[in-house]
């Protein structure tokens, strides 16, 4: 089942990441977009690194995100990998 969130770009559907918002038509979750952003990378470049988005629905994807910061937050820290996992020698 799909859900419309308000924002053209952005969908929820139960069948995809467990319902985590994503770009609509793809498996691109708002918190990946998210992330980048709060990296530094501007919207312009997300593109870029996500050449199968458009420049809107970035916008749209950050829009989604400053309306439901902390969930998106919380979907972040739930989905990080563990530092020992991309360093193993870090243990």
């Amino acid at each position: 089942m799909t859900t419309a969130t308000g924002h053209p770009y952005i969908v929820c559907t139960e069948d995809i990441l467990h319902g985590a918002p994503i770009v609509t038509g793809t498996r691109t979750p708002v918190r990946a977009i998210a992330e980048l952003w709060k990296f530094g990378v501007a919207p312009e470049e997300i593109i870029g690194r996500l050449p199968h988005l458009t420049l809107a629905q970035v916008f749209d994807a950050l829009s989604y995100y400053q309306e439901h910061q902390e969930a998106i937050d919380e979907d972040i820290r739930r989905n990080r990998v563990p530092d020992e996992k991309i360093h193993p020698r870090l243990q």
